[in-house]
């Protein structure tokens, strides 16, 4: 079942008035779908800490670059290479130290969609440079986990405090708990908001 419909929606909204102040002025989210795999993580790191418009110019001209995105095509670029297509030190070692792991089957990305979510984190938590930020992304996105909530993404931190009383993260973990076992489709309508309200300014 896709994250957003009709009948989860209907719940989510009987959970919290907030989402229907959502629902009424902006609809429903778009059902966000990534394919599983390297390229799709390979693209949530550069998304780590700047903006979607920034990442996805950075992840073009990666592509544009290589042709395809494969381990083996990240462990040939050069420092160079990899600061021309505007990606970080930083994110190079990671993208290297993702295409290493991959090529040895640490993670066996294939094969995550048949493990319990806590494995998933367990397996991804152990490549350099992904944190539970990019693993929330992977398991929403690209596994369409229903229950995820990424305390650690400034979008949504900014929408609760925006539309809620909640002003520490651990209010924002608290009321979470409260969207059980809706938490990805609550993610999906604070992001929704946070995306609309923007294009309207």
């Amino acid at each position: 079942m896709q994250i957003v419909n009709d009948k989860d929606i209907k719940k989510l909204i009987d959970l919290d008035p907030v989402f229907k102040k959502i629902h009424d002025t902006y609809g429903a989210p778009p059902n966000w779908q990534r394919p599983e795999g390297f390229e799709s993580l390979c693209m949530i790191i550069l998304e780590q800490q700047v903006s979607l418009a920034s990442a996805a110019a950075h992840f073009k001209k990666l592509k544009d670059h290589l042709g395809s995105i494969s381990p083996k095509r990240i462990l040939k670029l050069s420092d160079e290479a990899m600061r021309n297509c505007q990606v970080s030190r930083q994110k190079s070692s990671y993208l290297r130290a993702l295409s290493e792991a991959v090529i040895n089957k640490k993670p066996d990305l294939e094969n995550l969609s048949n493990l319990p979510e806590a494995e998933v984190r367990e397996v991804l938590m152990s490549v350099k440079g992904i944190g539970n930020w990019t693993i929330d992304v992977y398991l929403m996105f690209c596994l369409q986990a229903k229950d995820i909530f990424p305390i650690g993404d400034i979008a949504i931190r900014n929408t609760m405090k925006a539309l809620t009383d909640c002003k520490t993260a651990e209010e924002m973990m608290e009321t979470a708990e409260t969207w059980r076992p809706y938490r990805t489709l609550a993610s999906y309508f604070l992001w929704h908001y946070y995306l609309s309200k923007k294009i309207k300014k």
